[in-house]
């Protein structure tokens, strides 16, 4: 065995090491980057829902106005 061996073996795990930690902090990146993603489609979802109950009631209310004014069949 050749004395670089252990040298070229030390350069190539410090290598995969260095690699690997590359990746660990781009996961760390794209986990928060979820969580603000998720954060902000549940206040969307919050905010839909509250617009669709809204709606839901005007619904009604312009169905008991159609009814009064007789514009529909009851």
């Amino acid at each position: 065995m050749s004395d670089d061996t252990p040298a070229l073996v030390l350069e190539h795990l410090r290598a995969i090491r260095a690699s690997q930690e590359a990746t660990r902090e781009d996961i760390r990146e794209i986990k928060t980057r979820l969580v603000v993603l998720e954060e902000g489609f549940g206040t969307l979802s919050r905010a839909y829902g509250g617009v669709s109950s809204r709606l839901d009631r005007i619904e009604v209310r312009l169905d008991r106005i159609e009814q009064r004014l007789g514009l529909v069949e009851a």
